[in-house]
């Protein structure tokens, strides 16, 4: 499902109703509709229940004041706070707002904090129809304070579009926000509703189609999608019968180093569990026997080590070599910043030939030297963190944090690779601007290793043949998928990230196509 923003959808109503003949308060009854619909459903029913509504004088509070009347009709008791005067309203609010001021509903218009607290105290259950996506600036005066009543009532909160205080294109909090039970968003989500913080505000979140040709939508040419089961079911295929080891990729997995040999083990089994045919680890000559008595599965490759227990001087040429051998690489768990690794680091990047997932300590071999990528010929995904990510845009996280699809999109196209940037709501953008957010995934996965299974498990998707794209989109979906099932069991404290790798087996299960 597509991902928008305020303007694409302020594009989309105005070609509906230009372009399609369908009239705003049309699509504003629709709404309203729909809304009451998702309330029936979310609260099993409305039979016995007071409704509050506060509304602004926008559209938002046009669908609120559209809501009162329906609800109304259908027997329930409604009453509404208008934040401003009725003159204030204009276009579709003001057409529906006529229409409710021939009913019975109490209005108050003007409300002030008392008449608020008087309608959030009489409700059973409130409705935030006070500011849509439009809003950019942080919440003040009667609004913050609203925002504040509602949060405080403990009354379930219904927000209509977007909780009031998030902004709809970042999902940030705009001096303070609702906390909504059930947010019923039209046309498509917005972005602000699957990106954090806002997304951890919206409660449940339902989408409502209200009478939008899809040709209005497609028109628009959205570029940002959700990464949920929809979008990934049945592109695992059954496996051929004949099939055998050799048909699934040899993955050559560059990690570790002394006191991280944890970080290649990782690495290595959740690069196995995803289905590599064949996994190679070359790490350090020093760790190579822990890695190979931890993971009896895989192969090793002893490389030459520095004199602090890196990858050294000489580890390019044998790794340049074995990688000639290789389906695909993943370089970086647990391989230090020591300087020697560095340059071995920038040499495969540039010269292995073979599709490839950076990570971790190798990312920060590129910091400063990102000029690297723009030469690299062959398919590569970078998986940074948003530190990481900052080091690379010589950035401060918090800038990073502030557009995170922006961040990912300008550096995916700048130059010519698949960026996953990991954490909540984990973006994955492509060269050619396609761009998708991660709906699995949990708390409990802020774990040392979960990062090295990630990278192994997208190793192993480019080993087997998958496109970076393909392979970025299905690794964090799964990943995130393993650890959701771990934290079932487990507990989200508890959990570590070699449950979330013993997981995976589970989570491609439910993806793959069966005859």
């Amino acid at each position: 499902m597509k991902l928008a923003t305020s303007q694409e959808i302020r594009n989309i109503d105005r070609r509906t109703i230009r372009e399609f003949g369908i009239p705003g308060p049309v699509l504003m009854e629709n709404a309203a509709a729909a809304v009451m619909s998702e309330m029936e459903r979310f609260f099993d029913g409305l039979a016995g229940v007071k409704v509050g509504i506060l509304c602004g004088k926008g559209n938002n509070g046009g669908d609120g004041l559209a809501l009162a009347r329906r609800l109304r009709i259908r027997g329930v008791p409604v009453r509404v706070a208008l934040l401003a005067p009725f003159a204030a309203l204009q276009g579709e609010a003001k057409v529906h707002l006529s229409i409710l001021r021939k009913t019975d509903v109490e209005i108050v218009q003007r409300a002030k904090e008392d008449d608020i607290a008087d309608i959030i105290g009489w409700s059973d259950i409130v409705v935030d129809a006070l500011l849509g996506v439009g809003l950019s600036s942080p919440l003040t005066g009667l609004y913050a304070l609203a925002v504040e009543l509602m949060n405080a009532a403990g009354r379930p909160v219904v927000s209509i579009d977007i909780p009031t205080g998030i902004h709809a294109d970042t999902g940030a909090v705009l001096g303070s926000a609702v906390r909504a039970d059930l947010t019923v968003t039209m046309v498509l989500p917005k972005r602000g509703l699957a990106l954090y913080p806002g997304s951890g505000y919206a409660g449940h979140v339902r989408v409502a189609d209200i009478g939008i040709p899809h040709e209005a939508v497609d028109r628009e040419s959205i570029s940002v999608s959700l990464l949920d089961h929809g979008s990934i079911w049945g592109v695992l295929p059954e496996r051929e019968r004949q099939g055998h080891k050799g048909d699934y990729g040899h993955l050559l997995v560059v990690a570790g180093s002394l006191g991280k040999a944890g970080a290649a083990v990782m690495a290595a089994r959740a690069a196995l569990r995803t289905g590599a045919g064949l996994v190679t680890v070359a790490a350090p000559s020093g760790i190579v026997p822990v890695v190979q008595q931890q993971v009896f599965e895989a192969m090793c490759f002893p490389a030459a080590e520095s004199i602090d227990g890196t990858l050294g001087s000489g580890a390019e040429v044998e790794l340049l070599k074995e990688a000639g051998r290789m389906s695909a690489l993943a370089v970086g768990p647990g391989l230090s910043t020591h300087y020697e690794t560095m340059q071995v680091v920038r040499s495969l990047v540039q010269n292995a030939g073979v599709p490839m997932v950076v990570d971790a300590d190798g990312l920060n071999a590129l910091a400063g030297a990102t000029a690297i990528l723009k030469r690299v010929k062959t398919p590569l995904v970078l998986t940074p963190h948003p530190g990481e990510m900052a080091r690379l845009l010589d950035l401060t996280t918090a800038e990073v944090q502030q557009d995170r699809i922006g961040t990912a999109q300008s550096f995916a196209k700048t130059y010519g690779v698949t960026l996953v940037l990991k954490g909540a709501g984990t973006i994955v953008a492509t060269p050619g601007g396609e761009t998708f957010v991660n709906t699995t995934g949990n708390p409990g996965m802020a774990t040392g290793g979960t990062g090295d299974a990630l990278t192994g498990m997208i190793g192993s998707l480019l080993a087997q043949g998958y496109g970076p794209s393909w392979a970025a989109c299905l690794a964090v979906y799964l990943h995130g998928k393993a650890g959701d099932l771990a934290a079932e069991e487990k507990g989200e404290a508890g959990m570590i990230a070699g449950d979330l790798i013993e997981k995976i087996p589970e989570a491609v299960k439910s993806l793959e196509i069966q005859s």
